[in-house]
């Protein structure tokens, strides 16, 4: 199994720009789970800080796709060094304000400036299908592979910020995050050896990448699991704080990234059967069965059992992830033309951050109108409506991979 992981390093400098990506992805799991725990303290709102989480990920929803459409244009590194320089100004002006207790209307207009952060989760990627376009086995282990390390950001992000937050003082996670994404950036772009080159002017004709019917689908049903994992995340540590144990919540949700992550590690050292459309289609339908147990088990147990419970459940739910993010890359770029390969993935993380702020703010409200263990509804529905987007849209998806009009990654073109 190991053999596969050692064979997609023996690409000069790809160890580099894997290991700096992973640094620079760390502010992702970090920075809106940061922002509710910190408001939490300081405002004594899951509304509001539900609601400023979600602010933000609309603006990196709104902004993050034409930030890579800029990259793919540009270039990695002009792009995503000025990119980050806005968004460490703004996320240090949302500290300031939160500390100093300025209005709330402050904590908005800043979070939104906190979207131009460049996704760097899609430009890795887009690294590794320029390495090795022409090595498809290779290709599934690299993304299999970043799939498990956006895993690993997940578990250890979120033990880190809300650990630091509740430990040290209110602001400490969403702090430790700009300094990752400011240190992982400049090390990032410094891998100039590995940056695909520019695409001809030509080839960033025809408009938009969304304008893929099969990518639509994808981002839809994203949408939808992103609501998933906002709404998660939030009720989560309200679950956590009412059993008393609100600095569990990071252990739990580590759990909950672990299933993701053994089940990503096993699924790239192999090479997959069928088709990716039908893959991914199963992937999505495992993710909607494996929410239900969740709501059992933080209605039927309290205190310390509770958490448990529920971190059992999360871990079952966790399984079926990153081969469905893995399956979804890899559509990706079957879908779009190699001059759009950035902005398409980042389109799919368009669709989770704009599921991640319905999730997170629907299950913000239902937590303070009704309860953490009845907001464990929020992620099931999610899950639900993931699974019938995926299926309604299928045809779509087939029809993209049929298409001859994609031009491949590999071609002479496209490099």
């Amino acid at each position: 199994m190991l053999s596969s992981y050692r064979q997609i390093f023996a690409a000069p400098g790809s160890l580099a720009f894997s290991s700096s990506g992973f640094v620079s992805r760390l502010p992702i799991s970090m920075t809106g789970i940061g922002i509710v725990t910190m408001l939490a303290q300081l405002r004594g709102s899951f509304g509001i800080a539900g609601a400023v989480s979600a602010v933000l990920a609309v603006s990196a929803a709104v902004l993050g796709p034409q930030v890579s459409r800029l990259v793919d244009r540009y270039g990695q590194r002009r792009v995503a060094l000025p990119a980050t320089a806005v968004t460490m100004a703004a996320a240090t002006a949302l500290l300031a304000c939160a500390r100093l207790g300025a209005p709330d209307w402050t904590l908005f207009l800043f979070a939104a400036g906190m979207g131009v952060m460049p996704s760097t989760g899609s430009m890795v990627r887009a690294r590794w299908a320029h390495l090795y376009s022409d090595r498809p086995d290779r290709l599934h282990t690299a993304y299999s592979f970043e799939a498990v390390m956006d895993e690993v950001c997940f578990i250890v992000g979120p033990i880190l910020s809300i650990g630091l937050a509740t430990s040290l003082f209110p602001e400490a996670g969403v702090a430790l995050a700009g300094v990752f994404l400011a240190v992982g950036v400049v090390l990032f772009t410094a891998q100039r050896s590995t940056e695909p080159p520019v695409h001809p002017a030509a080839h960033h004709e025809g408009g938009s990448a969304i304008r893929s019917a099969g990518l639509q689908v994808l981002v839809l049903t994203f949408v939808a699991t992103g609501a998933i994992f906002g709404a998660v995340e939030v009720v989560t540590v309200a679950f956590a704080k009412e059993q008393g144990h609100t600095a569990a919540a990071s252990l739990v949700l580590a759990v909950y990234a672990l299933g993701s992550c053994l089940a990503g590690v096993v699924f790239g050292a192999f090479k997959p059967r069928g088709s990716m459309a039908g893959r991914f289609l199963g992937g999505v339908g495992a993710m909607a069965v494996g929410m239900l147990p969740l709501v059992l088990a933080a209605s039927l147990l309290d205190g310390t059992a509770g958490l448990a419970a529920v971190g059992a459940a999360l871990f079952v739910a966790g399984l079926s992830i990153s081969p469905t993010m893995i399956t979804a890359m890899a559509l990706v770029e079957r879908l779009v033309p190699a001059a759009k390969l950035t902005e398409g993935m980042t389109w799919t993380t368009t669709g989770l951050a704009l599921g991640v702020a319905l999730g997170s703010s629907v299950a913000g409200w239902v937590v303070d109108a009704a309860g953490a263990a009845t907001a464990y509804w929020v992620p099931v529905a999610a899950a639900l409506f993931a699974a019938a987007a995926a299926l309604v849209g299928l045809p779509r998806l087939r029809g993209g991979l049929a298409s001859p009009e994609q031009e491949p990654v590999g071609t002479p073109a496209a490099r």
